[in-house]
């Protein structure tokens, strides 16, 4: 009988709280840590490490489904500025994060094991790309869902083209995309853009319970059905690529620059 292949080391993750689940532990849990005390944000270290841990998720046979959920005040708080900062300014830094961005949507469209996400509070940035491209995402309905790419000064790249039409339709993906119009999470069921909206103390535990089915459920089965429906993710790609690219482009132009100012002082963008 062939020996399975050791689990990964989930150790070597420093921004991300990892745990099993349930008496064989077949239940990953992946919590973003809120390392400013406030709000999960992906430095340079979060954004590497949230594209790299699909693919230890895929890799482990033990592993039958993970759950991605934030910390502290929200889910996710977007890129910390001091990486974005150094994106506008040095190219080896667009292009290596570039590389991070395109991994971490295709690793999640490719994970073989389904991805439950339990969102509350903000959700931007980084962390919403997984939490929209989860197979079965959940929000608190007091969770305020944005993309705020337009207000920093570059295209909607990540994972806005591939998957936001899809779910809302192009009518309001260009509405939220365009105006960085947030969205509740009652809204953001209502259009479609999430599975389930939920009153915030159930987040967890409905988050916790669809894992707990799908851990329990026919294992091939789940994976190639997930496998068959994201081929309409696939056919996206090359959609995903381009904006992608527009995407880091803009990081090279003035009205990254004047967005990120924006940002440190806290005051509305001049472009």
């Amino acid at each position: 009988m062939q020996t399975p292949p050791p689990a990964p080391d989930y150790g070597r993750y420093t921004t991300l709280h990892i745990t099993r689940r349930g008496a064989q532990g077949h239940v990953l849990d992946i919590q973003m840590k809120a390392l400013n005390g406030k709000l999960p944000t992906a430095g340079h270290d979060g954004h590497r490490e949230l594209a790299a841990i699909w693919r230890d998720v895929a890799d482990d046979d033990s592993v039958r489904c993970a759950v991605l959920r934030g910390d502290g005040a929200g889910f996710s708080g977007g890129g910390d500025l001091a990486m974005v900062q150094d994106m506008t300014q040095d190219d080896a830094v667009r292009r290596r994060i570039w590389k991070e961005a395109r991994e971490l949507v295709y690793q999640l469209i490719n994970c073989d094991k389904p991805i439950v996400s339990a969102m509350h509070g903000p959700a931007v940035g980084a962390g919403l790309v997984a939490g929209l491209l989860a197979d079965i995402s959940i929000a608190a309905r007091s969770a305020k869902i944005v993309d705020g790419h337009t207000r920093l000064g570059v295209a909607a790249g990540d994972h806005a083209a591939i998957v936001w039409p899809l779910l809302c339709g192009m009518a309001k993906a260009k509405y939220h995309l365009l105006l960085c119009e947030p969205l509740s999470g009652e809204e953001a069921e209502r259009i479609g853009l999430v599975s389930l909206a939920v009153p915030d103390e159930e987040l967890l535990p409905r988050a916790y319970a669809v894992a707990d089915r799908l851990a329990a459920g026919a294992q091939t089965a789940i994976r190639w059905t997930k496998y068959a429906l994201n081929n309409w993710l696939r056919q996206a790609g090359p959609t995903f690529d381009a904006s992608l690219a527009l995407e880091f482009m803009g990081f090279a132009g003035d009205e990254a620059r004047e967005g990120v100012a924006a940002l440190r002082e806290k005051r509305p963008p001049r472009f």
